[in-house]
């Protein structure tokens, strides 16, 4: 007995491949998107840890600069409080400047030279006299320059000659002068002499 298949078997076929189609695809769509949600949720992950990790480097650059704010402030401090200790230093040193100004004055004035105004203003000495001559002026300033470390940067103001009456009959010429001078304090006095034993030192050592 021959059974004949009298179905619409072509077009029953075209259907199933098209819904196996429609299913591969639908099927391909929910993997890609499981994928794509995968990829999505580990980038947002990595973006959330450098979020994270940056969020914690600007909280410890904050403690930084607020420490560097607080290091500076402590450093401002400690140089006013040296700056006002040398101050006091200089002060208490500043004291026997009077002592060793007369005292250097009596060891490096010539004879012939006499003092007849005396007037310092902070380091700055103003100093008016009388010498026989002009070159007793020039010896006291060759010594004020290099014979006293207390002592330094002579300058002449102003020399006029003149006449001094020693009597009735006695008439001597003399010369007035006017001349500044600085005076050294005793931390700058002893750096120098230091500074003068270093150079000697190293002289011999040379030798």
């Amino acid at each position: 007995m021959i059974l004949i298949n009298l179905l619409p078997h072509r077009e029953a076929a075209r259907k199933r491949r098209r819904e196996n189609f429609q299913a591969t695809m639908f099927a391909s769509f929910l993997v890609g998107l499981l994928i794509a949600g995968g990829i999505y949720w580990w980038f947002q992950m990595q973006i959330d840890e450098q979020q994270a990790k940056n969020n914690f480097l600007q909280t410890e650059t904050k403690k930084l600069e607020e420490q560097i704010k607080e290091i500076a402030t402590i450093e401002e401090e400690i140089a006013a409080l040296t700056a006002r200790q040398k101050a006091v230093e200089d002060l208490q040193a500043d004291r026997n400047l009077p002592v060793h100004l007369l005292t250097e004055l009596v060891q490096q004035l010539p004879d012939g030279v006499y003092v007849t105004s005396l007037k310092q203003e902070n380091r700055t000495v103003t100093m008016q006299g009388m010498a026989q001559s002009n070159e007793r002026i020039s010896e006291m300033l060759r010594n004020l320059s290099s014979n006293t470390p207390w002592l330094t940067k002579p300058e002449l103001v102003e020399i006029v000659a003149g006449n001094v009456s020693l009597g009735a009959k006695d008439q001597r010429r003399v010369a007035a002068f006017k001349m500044n001078f600085q005076l050294m304090r005793a931390s700058e006095v002893e750096k120098a002499n230091a500074e003068s034993a270093n150079a000697a030192n190293a002289a011999k050592a040379g030798k």
